[in-house]
């Protein structure tokens, strides 16, 4: 039997996942880290505090399982995306906390970018729509505010890389920088077309062709983990950024299948093929992965808030106890009561990337109670991921014959249900929900021979539940146009006149 190690690094915690070679689960770890919130609308990470937890889970996931580090075949890499992160060439140590892609520091220069007629640009050879969401208005905040980062970096003094790139650097001892086609074409300074990082963008965010990884395939051996950290050189054969592992982990292969992963955010993906298409809705055209010779495309909508909000009836409003607890509370009403929760802590994303949008409860009655609000709640990760899908249907001409699910939220029944609703399209659930770190296993298998190609990978991916639609048009309609009304109400809140 081989065995796959597969490193999911997300945004609140890191897991350490092995994958025999039926791409069953042999072992889990998981460990929690800090979250920084310095002021106002700033996310930071400690980038050391993410690769100790890593190496924790990782000595403990290969423990549990009673393999030796020997049995396995190779390590696979998928990470929370556009997190910045800038370190000492010769030291490994970062010079700054790591900016999450939640932060909205940079949105101020995102506006003048904008006013500056910059959009189109971007958009042509990045794919992106000009937010502070990617990763190289963040770097650019690094080098202008950490005493003497700039001339530093002119003077290849200091490395960038997002998380894939650091824990690549961390686990082979300092001997490889790099990334992926997926975490490359997420910085918004990476021309998706060319495939190569952008002189012009380059230029203008200041930053040096130097401290950038050189970009690989997503399968792809990129270099091998230190003897001494597991007791055992094991290569790493894959990246990418944790959407698209999961697209790929779904096996969505095919042109014009889709799929949703409900985590901190909630992030729909649809495979366009070897064409990138450029949307008139909001979306982001990205990198799927890189297998074989060239890349895959696709059309990307990004939730912000998605299972966030459940952590926020938990966390902040004291609501509930558990995540798990918000179905069964939401469950004891037939309805919101009018009530609707607009969770723009952040912002919002597609398809209305307004970056000074703020979170909103409105139709409060006296009749509300917490069952409303937590109905609401997953009400509300539903409508905005039927606003992503309208979008995407829209800048594909095509009706989507089902949405595969993953992560976390989408163990939720009801809100499966909701979202099949909303969608009017079948909701179609896997026995794992862990796609995203599945996706990252694939990819290293293949490039270590562990499985012989996508054939083999699609037979690995079967079915466990089936959502169907049960509401009418009209009623669908309605609940949204109520939605849109409570979104307009949060719009453009936080923007100083």
């Amino acid at each position: 039997m081989k065995y796959i190690l597969a490193l999911d690094a997300g945004t609140t915690s890191n897991r350490a996942i092995i994958y025999d070679k039926n791409a069953k689960i042999v072992a889990v770890s998981q460990r929690d880290f800090k979250q920084h919130y310095p002021r106002a609308g700033y996310v930071e990470h400690d980038a050391n505090a993410i690769w100790s937890t890593m190496l924790s889970c990782m000595e403990d996931a290969v423990e549990k399982s009673g393999l030796e580090a020997g049995d396995i075949s190779a390590i696979g890499i998928t990470n929370q995306r556009e997190t910045t992160i800038v370190w000492d060439k010769l030291t490994g140590e970062p010079i700054a906390p790591a900016i999450v892609w939640q932060c909205r520091r940079t949105a101020d220069y995102c506006d003048e970018l904008k006013r500056r007629g910059l959009a189109d640009i971007i958009r042509q050879k990045t794919g992106l729509i000009i937010d502070a969401y990617f990763s190289g208005t963040k770097l650019k905040w690094i080098l202008d505010n950490v005493p003497g980062a700039r001339e530093r970096a002119n003077n290849g003094e200091l490395l960038f890389g997002t998380v894939d790139s650091w824990l690549i650097y961390k686990l082979t001892q300092g001997k490889v920088h790099a990334t992926d086609y997926t975490n490359a074409s997420r910085t918004m300074m990476y021309d998706i077309n060319a495939l190569d990082y952008d002189d012009e963008l380059l230029r203008e965010f200041g930053v040096p062709r130097c401290m950038l990884p050189p970009v690989m395939p997503s399968s792809h051996i990129y270099g091998y983990a230190d003897k001494s950290l597991l007791g055992a050189e094991i290569p790493i054969a894959g990246a990418a950024g944790d959407q698209q592992s999961a697209l790929f982990g779904q096996g969505c292969f095919e042109p014009g299948s889709a799929k949703c992963t409900y985590g901190t955010g909630g992030f729909l993906l649809m495979n366009t093929g070897d064409k990138p298409i450029l949307s008139s809705r909001g979306l982001i055209t990205t990198i799927a992965w890189g297998v074989g010779a060239g890349v895959e495309y696709a059309l990307e909508g990004s939730v912000f808030v998605a299972g966030a909000v459940i952590q926020w009836l938990r966390d902040e409003l004291r609501l509930i106890s558990s995540a798990g607890e918000s179905e069964a509370l939401a469950r004891e009403v037939e309805s919101s009561n009018g009530c609707f929760i607009v969770p723009a802590f952040v912002g919002l994303g597609a398809p209305y990337w307004d970056q000074y949008a703020r979170g909103a409860i409105v139709g409060l009655t006296r009749g509300v109670d917490r069952r409303h609000i937590a109905r609401a709640a997953l009400e509300s990760i539903a409508y905005q991921t039927a606003d992503v899908l309208c979008a995407m249907e829209s800048d594909t001409g095509k009706r989507l014959s089902q949405l595969r699910v993953d992560g976390g939220a989408s163990a939720n029944d009801l809100l499966m249900q909701i979202q099949s609703d909303m969608g009017q399209a079948p909701v179609v659930r896997g026995e794992s929900v862990e796609t995203t770190s599945r996706g990252a296993a694939f990819l290293a298998g293949l490039a270590s021979g562990v499985w012989s190609g996508k054939g083999e990978l699609s037979r690995l991916c079967s079915a466990s539940r089936r959502f169907e639609p049960q509401i009418g048009e009209i009623e669908r309609q309605t609940r949204l146009q109520q939605w849109h009304r409570a979104v307009e109400r949060s719009l453009n809140w936080a923007k100083q006149e």
